[in-house]
């Protein structure tokens, strides 16, 4: 019989992961594994499955895979970042405090602040549709799109994973649920998309809420905190750095404008450890 598989259960406002050692254990995910361990009544439950496992090119510590509770694999996930780096530290599989990790959008560089919070250079944001990817022949910083009839005006853009960001007046009341799904799959965006809504609420904070592709709406998204900060920046709306108010709690994003890397800070807490069979 094959042995369990060792995990972590760990979250970052709310936003909660099965972090995995693939390093000192063997680990073969498929995409029914994955849906039976993010499964919240038969697996274990969460957003994301978070892969750690060695480096394949120089000059990184780690390389880090993530997976959607839908089973399919993604580029990036901010809060799973700052979850990756405590976790490294914790088992043991580092003494740095600062790490660079190959993902499938880009190196990222998580960093564990003295005050046990996380701060992740999460690379510099595109906009080019091309890079996003979105089909657009406008390189405009608010785009229409037609969701279902009705008109979305939109900024999209890549932070290492696709953004379609909606600036909205209470965002309470955004139809996060029910047009976020449809946002995901619009056909102008081959990949899918992470479908934000944003509320300013002051000079330096927003209020956010996210359909994540692959995962539905969950209490926080740090690559969409990333997006909608930029977003707001850019837009004239809020000045850096930008409080971001999730469901889950705040994050601190810092951005210093175009060719600049976004920086975000927040939390990463572990929950438990356990074995699973498969």
């Amino acid at each position: 019989m094959p042995a369990p598989l060792r995990f972590t259960k760990m979250h970052g406002l709310g936003n909660d992961f099965v972090v995995i050692d693939a390093i000192r254990q063997q680990v073969e995910l498929t995409p029914a594994r994955v849906r039976f361990l993010a499964d919240r009544h038969f697996g274990v439950g969460c957003d994301q499955i978070l892969l750690v496992e060695a480096p394949t090119q120089p000059g990184v510590d780690f390389r880090y895979r993530i997976f959607n509770a839908d089973g399919g694999e993604v580029e990036q996930c901010g809060n799973g970042a700052r979850c990756f780096v405590r976790f490294v530290r914790e088992q043991g599989l580092t003494d740095k405090r600062e790490i660079r990790v190959e993902t499938a959008g880009g190196i990222i560089a998580p960093r564990l602040e003295d005050d046990g919070q996380v701060t992740v250079d999460m690379g510099v944001p595109r906009f080019a549709p091309a890079e996003v990817p979105f089909a657009s022949d406008s390189e405009a910083l608010v785009q229409t799109l037609d969701v279902e009839g009705a008109t979305a005006y939109i900024t999209a853009l890549s932070m290492g994973n696709p953004h379609a960001v909606q600036v909205v007046a209470d965002v309470d009341a955004a139809p996060v649920t029910s047009q976020g799904p449809a946002i995901e799959v619009h056909p102008r965006f081959p990949q899918r998309v992470n479908a934000g809504y944003l509320q300013v609420s002051g000079p330096h904070a927003i209020r956010l809420r996210v359909w994540e592709r692959g995962a539905g709406e969950t209490l926080a998204c740090g690559t969409g905190a990333c997006a909608a900060a930029v977003t707001g920046i850019l837009r004239g709306l809020v000045e850096s750095p930008v409080s971001v108010s999730t469901r889950g709690g705040d994050l601190r994003i810092a951005w210093a404008g175009p060719g600049r890397p976004v920086m975000m800070t927040g939390p990463a807490a572990s929950v438990f450890q356990g074995e699973i069979a498969l």
